[in-house]
């Protein structure tokens, strides 16, 4: 099934609660099945980052359906977003591997005043994990592990923070968030969903998260058979909220993992836009 679509704006999610909104329209660009856009209103975000834009990409898995044939697409949609900021989730090299060099010089031609951020998934590993590491370092991306950045414009910030590995609760089950003041702006950059759940995430005001891939094959947008979640579906996709309220936006992602399949998942790109409220 081709991954090449006309560009027609269709709304596919309604507002969730008054501070929040999705919409998506299909990608023009091969690989990427759409942009999906969401609207975040907070009172906490700072005047001067009133329509700050965040790119976000995640699970790459490069190459599997994501591949050198898709890459040049790849990289069109995340230019497209006109983003202050580019967020990457993890999981970048394939099963059968991939070259992360290719992979991370191509996404360094997305441009943006704030530059890259990323974190690990769980596909980083052993080679895979070193060579990530190593095309990061040469491409100019800062990796977030259990580590908080600042963001500034003029005497303004919003915080953002990485999670090393959160598969492992011994090691990482204390959120860096905990040391950080409430009435700041925090944005949370972590690899799976489970973890917003798992562990207590105070003063984060929102999570990015990928992983599940949406299931790759979902039925009614609400169900799937494969299980990248502890929690079933609850964390499937799109915009949730854990039990303590706090906003995640879940992204489908880029590739593909256990079946090279998509099917009512696409594939995508999201873009945050912060609004204060």
């Amino acid at each position: 099934m081709s991954n090449t679509f006309k560009s027609i704006p269709i709304l596919i999610g309604t507002c969730l609660t008054l501070a929040s909104c999705a919409t998506a329209s299909f990608s023009k660009y091969k690989g990427v099945g759409r942009i999906k856009q969401y609207e975040i209103r907070s009172g906490q975000v700072p005047d001067s980052f009133d329509g700050f834009r965040i790119a976000f990409a995640s699970d790459f898995h490069y190459e599997s359906r994501f591949d050198s044939k898709r890459l040049e697409g790849g990289v069109r949609a995340l230019q497209a977003t006109d983003a202050d900021i580019l967020l990457l989730g993890g999981d970048y090299r394939g099963r059968e591997g991939g070259d992360m060099e290719e992979l991370f010089t191509a996404l360094a031609r997305v441009k943006t005043p704030y530059g890259t951020y990323a974190v690990m998934g769980n596909h980083e590993q052993g080679e895979s994990d070193s060579l990530v590491r190593r095309a990061m370092a040469h491409t100019g991306v800062r990796l977030l592990e259990h580590q908080t950045d600042t963001l500034r414009k003029g005497n303004e910030y919003i915080l953002l923070c990485g999670i090393r590995n959160p598969f492992d609760l011994k090691r990482n089950g204390i959120s860096p968030t905990l040391s950080l003041r409430a009435e700041d702006f925090v944005v949370m950059l972590v690899h799976t969903p489970d973890y917003v759940e798992d562990t207590d995430v105070s003063n984060t005001d929102l999570a990015l998260a990928g992983h599940t891939h949406g299931g790759q094959i979902s039925l009614f947008k609400r169900w799937t058979p494969a299980h990248f979640s502890k929690y079933g579906n609850r964390f499937l996709t799109g915009l949730k909220h854990n039990s303590q309220g706090i906003p995640i936006i879940i992204t489908n992602g880029l590739g593909t993992s256990r079946k090279d399949i998509r099917l009512f998942t696409p594939s995508e790109v999201v873009l945050v836009i912060l609004r204060r409220k």
